[in-house]
């Protein structure tokens, strides 16, 4: 069975940084997409950075020069580095992982930045 587990989510202020993990378990290989989702009160759930089979990575315009994905060599965790956190990107960060028309989601960490 798939699971895919986050961690680090935290109350941090304007500026700080944040490290976010995801512990992914029950593929039988790495050849899948996997990356970050967030959802803010109110709003829909939206793409953050991803990384396709390919090893491409995908961010949005309003995370660039500041949040970074990464991968360890085994394919067990994603991390996600927020560095400069603004209070815009409050939300609940989740994992997703897309294999063979599947999306796999783990139950999210909460990120709050406050002044």
């Amino acid at each position: 069975q798939v699971q895919l587990v986050e961690s680090g989510g935290d109350l941090v202020q304007i500026g700080g940084s944040l490290r976010l993990s995801c512990a992914v378990s029950g593929f039988t290989d790495d050849h899948y997409a996997i990356g970050w989702f967030r959802q803010a009160p109110g709003k829909e759930r939206e793409g953050v950075v991803c990384i396709n089979n390919n090893g491409t990575i995908y961010d949005r315009d309003s995370v660039k020069g500041r949040f970074t994905i990464s991968r360890d060599n085994a394919g067990r965790s994603l991390y996600l580095q927020m560095n400069s956190l603004k209070p815009e990107d409050t939300a609940v960060y989740y994992c997703k992982a897309l294999k063979l028309g599947r999306n796999y989601w783990g139950q999210g960490t909460q990120v709050t930045v406050s002044s």
